[in-house]
């Protein structure tokens, strides 16, 4: 005879009915001592993935969430290397049953950026072969943005909990994503490292998720404030404190409010003069940059939005480097094209070509303000059919050619071609 359910396994296979089938997105059931219940997590991956769930500190944190009364609403946590994860609960008879959803990423991450990451945790053997099981099971974990995925985070809890809350309602921990060693210092061209770090902060205070190449890229031009000293821990904090403060104040230009900017560029200015090691304090910087451009995004998110027209917008932001089809967005959501065309236009007010067109004209507005790539490089890094159609589209929405906005923004109104 088959053994009767327990109650979080029968929410655990409640809860999965409210994903989409093409997302794998794992929920795991605790009870509130920490005891493992249930999960829908595949059994080869089980063991792999609740390990670096405790290694990053994930069970204190869902037991210190779960005994605190004051909570009302999910938490987001993340760790080191990147990988977040939503909590919730719901209260049977006398006891609390706690909710994990993920692990998820919010940017697919490199290899390289995990290994850099990991070096604190894998100097024993065991910690250096449970790393590479992660490394084999990484292209199977799922890659959602922070939007989607706190609406999910939501969905679950209300789902659990009886409760109607908004986004608003998400109480997001300190997110420390993967990190990047900041290059070797070297020559520099001023004025493209002023250009590079003019379009960063311009990404800030847009909340462009799709920021990973930019940030690569500059981190590539410049090694940071160029002062001289024996100490180059100290010299890369410096660069850290000045990167952070004008971050925070393109942040404020984006409609983050002071009363939550301040005292967060205080947190990461705190916590680099705390660091002991440079790969620590890259971590830090790729960290706090990802924070405030995803806290700038979650304000500029349109309420009224649906999931699926969200989770299409995100996906097209994420993807201005490759032919966007209408089709391959209607997979994405489980629709066909024409309800998808139809239910996109109602309520962004444009078509989905027109939303397309417009984010990839976006997008090389910052690659002419940036660099110097010439106007074919960005017609095929953006996948425009052919590089006569890009310009039509930038004239069309611009007023100007290329050619023509890059000498307007390099040299103002004199330098703008008649």
């Amino acid at each position: 005879m088959d053994r009767q359910m327990t109650r979080g396994e029968q929410n655990l296979v409640l809860l999965q009915s409210l994903f989409p089938s093409g997302e794998q997105v794992y929920i795991w059931c605790y009870d509130d001592e920490g005891s493992y219940v249930a999960s829908s997590c595949p059994e080869e991956a089980r063991e792999l993935l609740q390990h670096f769930f405790r290694l990053f500190g994930g069970m204190e944190r869902l037991l210190a969430y779960g005994g605190d009364e004051t909570l009302t609403g999910p938490q987001i946590v993340g760790s080191p290397i990147g990988m977040q994860w939503a909590l919730s609960y719901e209260s049977e008879r006398d006891r609390r049953l706690l909710f994990v959803v993920g692990p998820v990423f919010y940017t697919r991450p490199l290899e390289s950026q995990l290994r850099i990451a990991l070096r604190p945790y894998t100097h024993k053997r065991e910690e250096a072969a449970w790393a590479s099981q992660l490394f084999r099971l990484l292209p199977e974990l799922p890659v959602l943005s922070y939007a989607v995925f706190s609406r999910y985070a939501i969905m679950v809890h209300n789902t659990l909990t009886g409760q109607q809350l908004g986004l608003d309602a998400l109480d997001t921990a300190a997110e420390r994503e993967e990190g990047q060693r900041v290059a070797s210092a070297g020559e520099r061209d001023r004025s493209k490292v002023y250009l590079s770090e003019r379009a960063m902060l311009q990404m800030v205070r847009n909340g462009d998720i799709n920021y990973s190449a930019a940030l690569q890229n500059s981190s590539l031009m410049s090694p940071g404030v160029p002062i001289r000293g024996q100490d180059p821990l100290r010299q890369m904090k410096t660069s850290i404190l000045v990167f952070t403060t004008l971050v925070t104040r393109a942040a404020m230009e984006g409609g983050l409010s002071p009363e939550i900017a301040y005292p967060l560029g205080d947190s990461y200015i705190q916590a680099a003069e705390d660091c002991r090691d440079s790969g620590d304090l890259s971590a830090l910087a790729y960290t706090m940059y990802h924070d405030f451009i995803y806290r700038v995004h979650h304000l500029r998110t349109n309420p009224n939005y649906s999931h699926a027209i969200q989770k299409c917008c995100d996906y097209i932001e994420l993807s201005l480097d490759r032919k966007i089809r209408t089709a391959d967005l209607a997979a994405l959501v489980g629709y066909t094209e024409y309800y998808l065309t139809d239910k996109f236009k109602k309520e962004t007010g444009q078509s989905v070509s027109s939303y397309i067109r417009y984010a990839k004209v976006e997008r090389a507005k910052l690659l002419l303000e940036s660099g110097d790539l010439s106007v074919r490089e960005i017609a095929e890094k953006l996948a425009f059919n052919t590089v006569n159609y890009f310009i039509q589209s930038f004239r069309d929405t611009t007023g100007y050619t290329p050619a023509q906005y890059r000498k307007h923004f390099r040299y103002g109104e004199n330098g703008a071609a008649e």
